[in-house]
């Protein structure tokens, strides 16, 4: 009897140790890499459990309040890490609060901004270099965080997620290997002439510029949380291969992706799917961190929500189901091994909450 309960102990004691406690304190840093497939300089943002950060440190980076500190030290352990995807035209900070959540709950975040598909650089929209380069992107800051110095003895290499939000959430699903159409671009703008940000402007000229361009899959990536993803260019056959469990959020009156041809369509091709809600009455935006005085200010648009929407404790939710969720397939005994069976879960996100 005793011979277990000790054995139970050290069990427990190597956890603790392989996955360090909720840090009270979160860090902030950047860096910045090379993608070598397009050779795109990326920069990031990483937000990590810090030991000596104080708890309520508050960092401005431009409009952005982010709960963190400066260069604080990293916590002692191995800590699961996160590639934060943002959406077509946003930035590394654009999901701060997630970040922060995930860091104070034992994870280091990494959130490339995807230079050519950027709020300061477009150049790249509509073009293979952005519709693929964005995994690349993430792959890349995935492999800069592993070798940094300070970041990379703190990282456990085997517990790595991904999470998105639009095109961000898109690039999650190419990280666990889906494969789009971009054909469907151009039926779906049959279909729904003037769609904003997809069908409002001519496409490029050239949309393929890369001969025989490499996999977006990147086999490192064990989960998916992926936040109203631009989908309509991906269809059964491009996410077959998608088997890592995947989390699927969608807002239900999304007027930019709208779910029937984006994130409902493909909640039932998924072959893994772990978990899905839809938030009521909210629109695309939702899911952008709640605005600074100054960002509503200079975008509105991205700051406005419908009549009822409380964005503030709508987030509260999504990031404890992030959190939940990773927690489940990346931590302990209850992380689900590639390939697992779905658990089938639904729900939807009340817009009182």
């Amino acid at each position: 009897m005793l011979r277990h309960v000790t054995q139970r102990l050290t069990l427990l004691l190597i956890s603790a140790c392989a996955f360090a406690a909720h840090a009270e304190g979160v860090g902030l840093r950047t860096l910045e890499t090379l993608e070598p497939i397009t050779g795109t300089t990326v920069p990031a943002a990483i937000v990590y459990p810090s030991s000596d950060a104080k708890a309520d440190a508050l960092t401005w980076v431009g409009p952005y309040p982010v709960q963190a500190q400066r260069d604080g030290a990293v916590a002692d352990g191995k800590h699961p890490l996160i590639v934060l995807s943002h959406g077509h035209g946003g930035g590394m900070y654009g999901h701060h609060d997630l970040a922060t959540a995930l860091a104070r709950h034992g994870y280091i975040v990494v959130a490339p901004q995807h230079i050519g598909d950027s709020f300061d650089d477009m150049r790249g929209a509509g073009t293979d270099r952005v519709l693929l380069g964005r995994a690349w992107q993430a792959s890349a800051v995935i492999s800069a965080a592993l070798k940094d110095p300070t970041l990379g003895p703190h990282i456990d290499a085997a517990r790595i997620g991904a999470a998105g939000f639009s095109a961000g959430g898109y690039t999650t699903l190419l990280l666990l290997g889906a494969q789009p159409d971009f054909k469907r671009f151009f039926s779906f703008c049959e279909k729904y002439p003037g769609t904003p940000e997809i069908c409002d402007k001519p496409f490029p000229a050239k949309m393929r510029t890369i001969d025989r361009p490499p996999p977006t899959a990147d086999a490192r990536v064990r989960a998916g949380f992926s936040m109203a993803p631009l989908s309509l260019i991906l269809d059964a056959d491009g996410l077959k291969d998608v088997k890592a469990p995947v989390f699927l959020y969608i807002a239900q009156k999304d007027q930019v992706l709208m779910p029937s041809e984006n994130g409902a369509r493909i909640r039932g091709l998924l072959p893994n799917l772990a978990q899905f809600r839809e938030i009521p009455d909210a629109d695309h935006y939702v899911f952008l961190a709640p605005c600074s005085e100054q960002l509503a200010k200079d975008v509105p648009r991205i700051c406005t929500d419908g009549p009822g929407i409380d964005r503030a404790k709508i987030h509260e939710r999504i990031n404890a189901d992030a959190i939940a969720f990773f927690d489940a397939q990346l931590k302990g005994e209850g992380a689900a091994p590639a390939g697992a069976k779905p658990n089938g879960t639904t729900g939807q996100v009340k817009s009182e909450l």
